[in-house]
């Protein structure tokens, strides 16, 4: 009897076809799914973990302390939200010493008017100019820290903590205090809080999230934080607190100048030479907004993503991986059948449940974002909410930067990368900061914000 038309083959073909051929490629599906529901699963156990044992800044009691600090804020077409910040600087409680340094970096708005006037009378705010680009072989930012801390030390009594706050963060009144108490408490160089990221438009809910978890679901943030690993460091450029005797004796943003991720860069350089640094939740007293529109948002992750990952092989390996981990199982969950979807839909659900693990990180405790009363309770459930609702489509989320990874090693290539009208062009040479950064190992965890 001749055999089956549906598995017969033609003589010399070793192509299987038809349900032999179903039989042995549904295996291969099955074990991919079970491997990412396993995967997904040991991101939500890291991402709940933190969640629960991530330090976070305290609200300060009685201080006494005779400790200097100064506040350095780079802004560049910051017209609208330099002001609140510097609001926020004059509203704070900080018993000791403050000084506010800030820097207008060749803006092509009004902001260094606005900043004078937003300074008003206040002699604890200096307000300074630069209308020059940023020299060869330096970024704008790491090029304008460099010049605000050229102003924050020169003169006067030395400063005992020196911080860096871009112009678009917000600050409760007992920020700047909550953050100095850290940073001694901690006997750290560094102290990084991670502010609570803002976020309304759509674009937004879907993407922000996935900076803080990326660190968030990939380690161990207590561990990190005791060890001097460089692949271990997590920074956010949004506000950085150092004490100055130790930000000085690595030479400041000199050894970062042509890193386009300086915040990351300069958490390892200290680490590299025996200091401390410390990641802390933020939530309830620092907040940012960092883009408005998915143009701007495109635009600030794409210059950036083409470094998180080592290069285009390395960027491939880990999002074929995050593929398998959070993609394959939302696929299988809808499409799949039987115990095969039952395992994706799992694996889906360990993925939301991982994301929503980081977005706690993100949120203040009730009685930090604004005491007992209903308003800050609905904030705080209207918070998980938005969070819940992004957490559902973060395989959604996991293409779409995927997507602009690509981008982003296109516009590398074609030269092409910008951020607001300054041109990051390609470095010929290898400074010495470029150097360092070809010996430092990368992890998944590079991503974090260099993005700011």
């Amino acid at each position: 009897m001749d055999a089956d038309p549906a598995t017969r083959t033609a003589p010399g073909d070793n192509t299987t076809s038809g349900p032999v051929a179903v039989t042995r490629r549904m295996p291969v599906v099955e074990r991919l799914t079970a491997s990412g529901a396993v995967l997904a699963a040991l991101s939500a156990t890291l991402s709940i973990g933190n969640a629960l044992s991530m330090p976070r800044l305290r609200r300060p009691g009685a201080v006494e302390t005779s400790e200097r600090v100064v506040v350095c804020v780079p802004a560049r077409d910051e017209e609208t939200t330099l002001p609140l910040l510097i609001g926020d600087l004059r509203a704070q409680t900080y018993p000791g010493e403050l000084r506010v340094v800030v820097l207008d970096d060749e803006s092509r708005d009004g902001t260094l008017d606005a900043a004078h006037r937003a300074a008003g009378e206040d002699s604890r705010i200096v307000v300074e100019s630069n209308t020059l680009p940023p020299p060869p072989g330096w970024t704008g930012k790491a090029a304008a820290c460099r010049r605000l801390a050229d102003l924050a030390f020169a003169g006067g009594p030395p400063a005992d903590v020196i911080a860096f706050v871009d112009a678009d963060v917000r600050l409760s009144p007992d920020a700047i205090t909550a953050t100095v108490a850290e940073l001694r408490r901690r006997d750290a160089a560094l102290v990084r809080p991670w502010p609570e990221q803002y976020a309304d438009s759509i674009a937004e809910r879907l993407l922000q999230p996935l900076l803080s978890f990326s660190w968030m679901s990939t380690t161990v943030v207590a561990a990190a934080n005791r060890s001097l690993r460089q692949s271990l460091a997590v920074a956010c450029g949004q506000f950085l607190m150092f004490d100055a005797a130790a930000y000085r004796r690595i030479g400041g943003h000199e050894p970062v100048a042509s890193s386009v991720t300086e915040d990351l860069a300069i958490a390892r350089v200290l680490r590299r030479h025996g200091e401390r640094t410390v990641l802390v939740s933020g939530a309830g007293f620092v907040g940012c907004r960092m883009y408005r529109n998915w143009t701007d948002l495109r635009m600030g992750y794409t210059r950036w993503l083409w470094s998180a990952f080592g290069g285009c092989a390395g960027s491939s390996a880990v999002f074929t991986l995050a593929a398998v981990t959070y993609l394959l199982p939302a696929v299988v969950a809808v499409l799949g059948s039987g115990r095969v979807r039952r395992v994706g839909t799992l694996g889906y659900l360990a993925g939301v449940i991982a994301r929503l693990g980081s977005a706690i990180s993100e949120t203040a405790p009730f009685e930090t974002a604004g005491g007992n009363d209903g308003a800050a309770e609905r904030t705080t459930i209207d918070s998980m909410v938005r969070h819940v609702a992004s957490a559902g489509v973060h395989p959604l989320a996991t293409v779409v930067c995927a997507g602009l990874v690509v981008d982003s090693h296109i516009r590398r290539a074609r030269n092409t990368l910008s951020w607001k009208d300054r041109p990051l062009q390609r470095s010929t040479s290898t400074t010495p900061s470029r150097r360092v950064q070809k010996r430092k190992r990368r992890t998944p965890m590079s991503i974090l914000d260099g993005a700011v």
